[in-house]
């Protein structure tokens, strides 16, 4: 009996390896795939558009702006710098699914380019000790699509659709704070709301949304308003949803807000779901980190 329990037991551990290695492949593979994927679609969106230009922003560049917009690109040191065409920065923050949940640390990466207006954005969710979360949120030909994989395995979202591509619109609108060269393209228009506020419209590609950016005392983005889709159990209702600043860095001769959080506006309060900071970033740098 005490020699079959022995070989029991070696077979069981013999069994858990195995498994355990054949486990551990299988997730090196798919995310592997995963981020060749990834890959793939940052190359292909600064194939599109991100090359280099020797443009650069004057004051003249800046006179059919309404005056607050004016002043926060003369402030953040836009004029004499080239335009950004391509864009990339890394980000940490905390995000979180419901105002009960817990926060969850994340790191990012991001991606744009401007003359074609495009992001990708991966990050690594830590949802629980043994939990990881990779996230694909994108924005290109107009529409979105936000992919997320439990260890790049377990497909856990695959979000598409009119309410994304809004949604994924006004996210790059919003980022825009980020490389403010971009709000002189066509496809931004701009009304004065008033000294320390304009009213931003983008239009690309038949979707069309707008939103209000509010201005410190100094003359830089303090906050931005705009009626957003928000997902909730697979369902989409429209909320008013802000971006407050709370501190600026400097990048290569450029001021932009740095840390911040995003804040939909719903019926039970404020529901703060991201919190974030740039830790970097830089332009007219059409490659991967």
């Amino acid at each position: 009996m005490i020699t079959k329990l022995k070989n029991i037991t070696r077979h069981l551990m013999r069994y858990t390896l195995i498994t355990t290695s054949v486990t551990g492949g299988l997730l090196v593979m798919s995310t592997t795939i995963f981020a060749g994927k990834i890959d793939q679609e940052i190359e292909a969106i600064f194939s599109d558009g991100g090359q280099e230009t020797s443009e650069v922003i004057t004051e003249n560049d800046l006179r059919d702006l309404p005056g607050p917009v004016q002043k926060w690109l003369k402030v953040a040191g836009v004029i004499g710098t080239k335009k950004a065409i391509s864009v990339r920065l890394r980000q940490e923050g905390f995000f979180r699914r419901s105002p009960d949940s817990d926060w969850m640390p994340y790191t990012a990466e991001q991606y744009y380019t401007t003359d074609v207006p495009a992001f990708i954005w991966r990050a690594k969710i830590k949802a629980s000790p043994v939990m990881r979360l990779l996230v694909r949120d994108k924005y290109e030909n107009g529409r979105g699509n936000m992919l997320i994989k439990l260890w790049s395995m377990i497909p856990v979202g695959n979000a598409t659709g009119p309410e994304l591509d809004q949604g994924t619109l006004l996210r790059y609108l919003n980022e825009t704070m980020w490389f403010p060269s971009v709000v002189l393209n066509e496809y931004i228009t701009w009304e004065a709301v008033n000294d320390s506020a304009a009213k931003a419209t983008m239009e690309y590609e038949g979707v069309k949304a707008s939103a209000v950016f509010y201005f410190n005392n100094r003359g830089m983005v303090e906050n931005m308003t705009a009626d957003r889709y928000m997902e909730k159990d697979g369902e989409f209702e429209m909320h008013q949803w802000s971006t407050p600043i709370s501190g600026y860095k400097e990048f290569h001769g450029i001021t932009i807000p740095a840390e911040g959080e995003g804040v939909w506006d719903l019926p039970s309060g404020d529901f703060s779901y991201i919190r974030l900071e740039i830790m970097d970033i830089e332009y007219n740098v059409p490659e991967q980190y």
